[in-house]
């Protein structure tokens, strides 16, 4: 079989959250089958990195895009009915080298991770088309709406509600669509667009985030992400204003460490808070998560599957998140990890493992038994091909066995 798989961000290496699912999807399907990537690269730096999908697929073509050029076709659709989204994924040399490879190869199915480049390959019909949306984009924008101060909130509107319209309409042009959790699968139906829908979970390599034994730190607490993406902005800014103080007035010594690659002015400016730190990009994030009492993920904008929180359980560190976090892990709250909402509340559960060593190892020990059994990509990826195989009409090795099919997800 000759698959083309499409994602907006080049897959490799798998450090961060737009990269790490598509990858394994790959990894997955190349095993019996030929792949070909294609994806967008920004830097001649991500490009040389990326050179390492070769190891995992057949070939690899990438479209070169670069930040001013991208802004100004984000800014061209403004007044138009597309979301700004799909300008910022679109490469016109990227555009072109497919259609040559559709031109001149034969292939037997599309994937696609993440509407925004569905763009590409939506037009196809002579191929089985999977769109993979992941998470509901259109939510998030909307979501970002509600933080953000007017004019940016109108923006952040528009941009959420021309995406919903995005989303309806591509849901009709692929044979399947998926999402990632329960959650976003729910909103996914409630298109009432897509011809059959499915969902299949986030992993976690646990071999990879495993505990390791060593002494922790029992004042020290880490927060893990990207610090250029607004909802870990919003939630560190948040959390530091209002649990921090709260906490130091039980403990003075306690220590936050904020672990995540370019971070804002803003959140470089935390740094001047005693007993924080803004470690910026970081080779290997473990050793962070090893020494800390725990981990937290207190985001107030959050969709899909945090993989901050599976990375920490796997690695036997306790995760105190939100309510809206914890929506997209298959866990048990206050069973598996805790779960609070508000400032009071989230300082309460944070103390409460700080002052019991029982109760932390009660939830390492849980936690990562958890995401072993449930967020396992080996169990993801049967579970996508479960849903090849009923909704597509093909088998483990999608070998076509029979018509496609309408089945209840």
């Amino acid at each position: 079989m000759n698959i083309l798989f499409l994602c907006h961000r080049f897959p490799f290496p798998p450090r961060r959250g737009g990269k790490i699912r598509p990858f394994h999807m790959i990894q997955h399907l190349a095993g019996p089958h030929s792949v070909t990537v294609a994806s967008l690269v920004r830097s001649q730096r991500e490009a040389k990195e990326g050179e390492g999908i070769a190891a995992y697929c057949a070939s690899a073509i990438a479209g070169r895009v670069t930040a001013p050029v991208q802004a100004l076709r984000m800014l061209a659709r403004l007044p138009t009915a597309e979301p700004s989204s799909m300008g910022y994924f679109y490469s016109a040399s990227l555009a072109r080298r497919i259609r040559d490879l559709l031109r001149t190869q034969r292939l037997d199915l599309i994937v696609v991770h993440c509407s925004s480049v569905a763009q590409y390959v939506a037009h196809v019909a002579h191929i089985p088309k999977i769109l993979d949306f992941g998470d509901m984009d259109s939510q998030k924008w909307l979501e970002y709406a509600r933080y953000k101060s007017w004019p940016m909130s109108l923006g952040y509107r528009l941009e959420g509600t021309k995406m919903l319209h995005a989303e309806k309409q591509l849901a009709r042009r692929f044979e399947l669509c998926t999402a990632t959790t329960r959650a976003e699968w729910e909103t996914l139906e409630s298109l009432h667009s897509a011809r059959r829908t499915g969902w299949f979970p986030n992993g976690v390599d646990g071999s990879y985030f495993s505990p390791v034994g060593a002494p922790y730190q029992a004042d020290s607490i880490c927060f893990l992400g990207r610090m250029d993406y607004y909802p870990n902005q919003q939630c560190m800014l948040e959390f530091c204003r209002d649990v921090l103080p709260r906490l130091r007035a039980q403990r003075p010594n306690i220590k936050l460490d904020i672990v995540g690659a370019a971070p804002s002015m803003a959140i470089r400016r935390l740094a001047d808070i005693p007993g924080v730190v803004v470690t910026g990009q970081v080779p290997d994030v473990r050793p962070w998560l090893h020494k800390a009492a725990l981990s937290i993920a207190p985001l107030n904008i959050a969709r899909g599957t945090q993989n901050k929180i599976l990375e920490a359980m796997a690695a036997g560190i306790p995760v105190v998140t939100t309510p809206v976090a914890a929506g997209g892990v298959d866990a048990v709250a206050h069973q598996h990890f805790l779960v609070a909402e508000g400032a009071q509340s989230t300082a309460d559960a944070i103390l409460r493992v700080l002052a019991n060593p029982l109760e932390r190892e009660r939830l390492a020990r849980a936690g990562r038994a958890r995401v072993l059994s449930n967020h396992d990509w080996g169990h993801s990826m049967h579970r996508f091909d479960a849903l090849i195989e009923t909704h597509l009409g093909m088998g483990p090795d999608l070998g076509s066995v029979s018509e496609p099919r309408k089945v209840a997800a």
